[in-house]
């Protein structure tokens, strides 16, 4: 049961969405308007010195409107879905303590869907089964693996993509451990309950070509902005190597192949515009599961959030009525 529908817990809002689709500027204007402290809800952000690539706000945006969860953690470590929701709830605790509203803003939709659902109960990583699973792959390609997994596991194959090597391992992972496919762990999973009342505005641009376009745009600019130098300096500071979850970051995957010389430099920024938008239609297609399962109270066109003053203010006024109806935290 969603917790939009107990007013007696605290407020929190979430701003979800595709990559690109403007969430941090929506994120600020809200931060200006209202009471609120913002919380990254963003796997990639965690990651200490993935700046450019990531879309990190700068310094002076950050000494403004301080962001909770990113720069946890340096690019040689691992986070986890259970380690976010855990340190999400610790930060939104305090939140609420200090007399603010927290305000999740990213589109990391497994991390929403851990914080809103809670977990399931999945056996702990087997870094043996891990590393055979991942030689089967350099013999046959994660795309054969993909095909496995949907013989055995299809509603969870169908989610991702046939390159997803991280998921298609893990899920491959849960089903050789236990013999149960990873979609039933999820189905089965006890629902822990969110202890807070959540508003979730998702921007989904109602035409895809204007996503593209806003994505191709961001690419570039991040190109222009010293990516390749940005990873050049992790790979120099970091033991990194391709598998780890920080280099498979879009973005950091194809700028890494093309340090390696798997990819020409030519090509970089069509490689990376294609798996941004590949990466982006995973998100949608998340999101629309989220709406199925009325979990996404508002659904706004951000393109014209920003053009019509109409739009902008159904927006803050949807925010302002939920944050009137819920209680007042203790200052």
């Amino acid at each position: 049961m969603s917790t939009a529908t107990h007013p007696a817990l605290p407020a929190v809002i979430a701003l979800i969405g595709p990559t690109a689709s403007g969430k941090t500027e929506l994120a600020l204007e809200i931060a200006r308007r209202f009471p609120v402290e913002i919380v990254s809800l963003d796997s990639a952000q965690v990651f200490i010195g993935m700046d450019i690539g990531t879309a990190k706000p700068d310094r002076e945006t950050l000494a403004h409107f301080p962001h909770h969860l990113i720069d946890l953690i340096t690019p040689e470590e691992r986070y986890s879905a259970a380690q976010f929701r855990s340190d999400a709830l610790r930060v939104m605790t305090g939140i609420v303590a200090r007399g603010k509203v927290p305000l999740l803003v990213g589109g990391t939709m497994l991390y929403f869907k851990a914080l809103s659902e809670g977990l399931a109960d999945l056996p702990q990583a087997d870094l043996g089964l891990r590393a055979a699973i991942d030689q089967e792959a350099a013999r046959r390609g994660w795309p054969a693996l993909h095909a496995e997994l949907a013989k055995y596991d299809p509603a969870t194959a169908a989610r991702l993509a046939p390159t997803d090597s991280q998921r298609i391992q893990r899920a491959l992972e849960v089903l050789r451990i236990t013999g149960r496919p990873l979609s039933d762990f999820w189905q089965r999973q006890e629902r822990d309950a969110l202890p807070f009342r959540l508003l979730t505005i998702a921007l989904v641009p109602p035409q895809r070509h204007v996503l593209h376009e806003r994505i191709a745009r961001r690419f570039r600019a991040m190109l222009a902005a010293g990516l390749i130098g940005e990873v050049e300096a992790l790979r120099a500071r970091y033991r990194l190597c391709a598998d780890l979850p920080s280099m498979r970051c879009v973005g950091y995957r194809q700028v890494w192949e093309m340090l390696e010389g798997r990819l020409p430099a030519r090509e970089l920024a069509e490689r990376g515009i294609f798996a941004t938008r590949q990466f982006a239609k995973r998100q949608l297609t998340w999101l629309r599961a989220f709406r199925d399962a009325g979990v996404i109270d508002h659904e706004f066109d951000l393109e014209s959030a920003f053009s019509d003053a109409l739009t902008t203010a159904r927006i803050l006024s949807a925010i302002e009525t939920h944050l009137e109806q819920a209680p007042r935290p203790n200052p």
